[in-house]
């Protein structure tokens, strides 16, 4: 395969030798310029190795040699092995976002991935809890130990903040106004955002940090919540005490931190709350994101509706069999 007409030579010089050395120098820039996390980097690194490995086999080991037949390669490559459609356009959007920069980095003359369509995916809707469960997960933790004021706090803050759990153990306490009942989440893209906290997740993030005082290593540490050794909490251990706390509370199906950050901006809309409002909660650069929670408000509110309206299902009788009397 003849690269030079998309090749540009002398921006190449900044990254001899091959095609991992550009993709080394694009995985820098989503750390440092747009200071995506760890976890993210790591996944567009995943995904774009499957991809570069797949053009390898085609003959491209510089980045001035990829075009459009190698990229669709790919994706036919991906649909005869059985991989999701979601999966493929997540594949996609990672070489997409590798080729701009190549483009940018004057290593392409032209983007091979301005013209190629990815796989229809279809929008999954997001699984909540109902509001009884969540208030039976808040229960779960016991208030009689200081671990189990602490896993009670919180859950509480996540519920009622919408925090991330990545968001949750990186609360400081400087990050709390108790008073005025906000918390400062630092959230994705470094970005901070204000959100209320109510009543009762206040109530218990104050009982806790009584506790956390009385910690040998509180004053060593920013972190709102410490683990037993003082430092801070993991992300995997969250995510244990959630579930081990939703088994406890008889909750069937599984619960994440990231479920319960569905429960609050649901819960939120189904209440009145509205979409811009939510949007900043949550901390969405995009409302379109935001919006996938409407459609789990309004497929509540159906469900209300074929149950109590009289009309609602087919035939003389409702939902429930119950005739209408006659008359106005």
């Amino acid at each position: 395969m003849d690269p030079s007409p998309l090749f540009h030579a002398a921006a190449w010089g900044r990254y001899p030798g091959h095609v991992d050395s550009a993709l080394d120098a694009y995985l820098a820039h989503l750390r440092v310029e747009r200071a995506l996390s760890a976890l993210t980097v790591e996944a567009y690194a995943t995904d774009l190795h499957q991809v570069l490995r797949h053009a390898e086999e085609l003959g491209v080991t510089a980045p001035g040699a990829l075009e459009r037949g190698a990229v669709a390669s790919f994706l036919s490559d991906q649909e005869e092995r059985g991989i999701s459609a979601r999966s493929a356009a997540r594949r996609l959007s990672a070489v997409k976002g590798f080729c701009r920069f190549l483009v940018r980095e004057r290593l392409l003359a032209e983007d091979p991935c301005a013209l190629v369509d990815g796989p229809r995916v279809g929008r999954r809707l997001p699984r909540v809890l109902s509001f009884e469960e969540v208030m039976r997960l808040l229960a779960a933790p016991p208030r009689s130990t200081a671990r189990g004021r602490r896993d009670r706090a919180i859950l509480e803050l996540m519920y009622a903040a919408g925090l991330r759990v990545s968001e949750a153990i990186a609360v400081e306490l400087a990050d709390l106004d108790l008073k005025r009942g906000i918390v400062s989440a630092f959230g994705k893209g470094k970005k901070r955002r204000l959100v209320p906290v109510g009543e009762h997740a206040l109530a218990a993030v104050g009982e806790y940090l009584v506790d956390r005082a009385a910690h040998p290593r509180a004053a060593s540490s920013r972190v709102v919540f410490l683990s037993p050794r003082g430092g801070r909490l993991t992300r995997q251990a969250v995510w244990k005490n959630i579930a081990r706390y939703a088994r406890a509370a008889g909750i069937d199906t599984p619960v994440s931190p990231h479920k319960l950050r569905h429960s609050f901006a649901t819960h939120l809309l189904r209440g009145g709350a509205d979409l811009r409002s939510v949007q900043t909660m949550l901390g969405h650069a995009d409302i379109a994101t935001t919006e996938i929670y409407t459609h789990v408000a309004t497929d509540h509110l159906r469900r209300q509706y074929a149950h109590a309206h009289p009309r609602a299902a087919r035939g003389a009788g409702g939902p429930s069999g119950r005739g209408r009397a006659a008359g106005p």
